[in-house]
């Protein structure tokens, strides 16, 4: 298991772009934790450092949001936090994200781990008594 630490925000844009450059193309990412343990904001450092230019903010309701990368190319951003029943993400098509090759970034996979692709990266992030992060993937 490899660790990335983040002592205080000011340091996430930085282990954004170190997991980025350790994990490389991977494209699913699944990011679990404790509510408040900071996937969102881990994810919107993600995206500012693969070049998103929109504002990202967690699809909790919407379930997912698309973002592009300078060259064109959809980033997925899916939240499962709201799923009651895994069933539902089939009503969304969930296969053309999970499977398309894109980056796709989703928080709470554990709401329907058995659809989760099996080449996913997981990572889990934990929170320090002192307030730092630990991304464990």
């Amino acid at each position: 298991m490899r660790t990335i630490t983040i002592p205080s925000l000011g340091q996430i844009d930085a282990a954004a772009v170190a997991f980025l450059k350790a994990t490389g193309e991977t494209p699913v990412i699944a990011f679990s934790g404790e509510l408040g343990a900071g996937k969102t904001t881990f994810i919107q450092a993600l995206c500012r450092a693969l070049g998103v230019t929109a504002e990202v903010n967690s699809p909790t309701f919407s379930l997912i949001n698309e973002y592009f990368a300078p060259d064109g190319t959809s980033i997925f951003h899916i939240d499962l936090y709201r799923i009651e029943d895994p069933d539902e993400l089939f009503d969304l098509g969930y296969e053309e994200y999970f499977y398309s090759g894109a980056r796709c970034l989703i928080e709470w996979p554990e709401k329907a781990s058995h659809l989760i692709p099996e080449d996913a990266l997981i990572v889990r992030i934990v929170v320090g008594t002192d307030g730092s992060r630990e991304i464990r993937y």
